[in-house]
């Protein structure tokens, strides 16, 4: 038998076995197009923002039941997961995103950077910078209008008691939300262990309330100098993904400041 009619054969064969996979994975286009896209966020407080902007069924790559997402390693089966999103949310400071840049090759036009912290203006502005890629800008508006009016009425009970008066000593992670609320931040810690000049300033009694952060606690010397002091421990990152996860959150460290 020629060579050429060897080579013949072996293309007729490879061709007949790569048509039918090519058929599935048109298929399976077809059926991924036709369903609900699937969004991916790097963290619970990332796909929070992503829920804000619209977008629901949103999945994490870290769970949320860690005290701090961040620090999570991803696994391959998480860049499998998103591989099939549709988009794909971070903030930049999670460990994962080196190994996600080295290895996934995940398309930079289905990526979305955002600024995560919890004032106002900033969840305003990032969630609407998600809505806008995914096209859920009617949805945006909507849920920001819940996350608006409790982050008033939280400004307005820390002024009906008061609590605008009250000098207060922040973690660095915390300032946005305390400034939203309309805090007297006089001084601020974190996220490295509090220093010695810190402790002596707690020392002198001149702060009614020392917010801390749960995913990076460090106020505990702060408040044993200085135990007059209010400690509040807020959380950034959500317990949960979906159902209001921020609004809820912001909601509940509002409750604990002003209870």
């Amino acid at each position: 038998m020629s060579s050429k009619k060897i080579i013949s054969i072996v293309c007729v064969t490879l061709l007949c076995a790569v048509l039918p996979l090519f058929a599935a994975g048109t298929r399976e286009d077809a059926l991924k197009n036709a369903s609900e896209k699937q969004y991916v966020a790097s963290t619970s407080w990332t796909a929070a923002f992503a829920e804000l902007a619209g977008l629901d069924d949103v999945t994490t790559i870290a769970p949320a039941s860690l005290r701090h997402p961040p620090e999570y390693e991803i696994k391959a089966s998480d860049i499998a997961n998103l591989m099939n999103a549709d988009l794909f949310v971070y903030a930049g400071y999670e460990r994962m995103m080196s190994t996600i840049k080295e290895s996934a090759k995940f398309p930079e036009e289905k990526q979305v950077r955002i600024t995560t912290e919890n004032n106002l203006d900033n969840v305003r502005a990032q969630t609407a910078l998600i809505a806008e890629k995914a096209g859920t800008q009617a949805k945006n508006v909507e849920r920001m209008a819940e996350y608006a009016s409790v982050i008033e009425h939280g400004r307005s009970e820390v002024s009906r008691l008061g609590l605008d008066k009250v000098p207060a000593m922040v973690h660095a992670m915390q300032v946005p939300l305390a400034k939203d609320l309309g805090l007297d931040i006089k001084a601020t810690f974190g996220s490295a262990p509090a220093t010695a000049a810190q402790i002596a300033d707690a020392a002198t009694g001149a702060y009614g309330i020392i917010i801390d952060n749960v995913h990076n606690p460090v106020a505990g010397p702060l408040a044993e100098v200085s135990p007059s002091s209010k400690l509040v421990v807020w959380r950034n990152f959500p317990e949960t993904v979906g159902d209001d996860a921020l609004t809820s959150m912001v909601e509940q460290n509002i409750d604990v400041l002003i209870q």
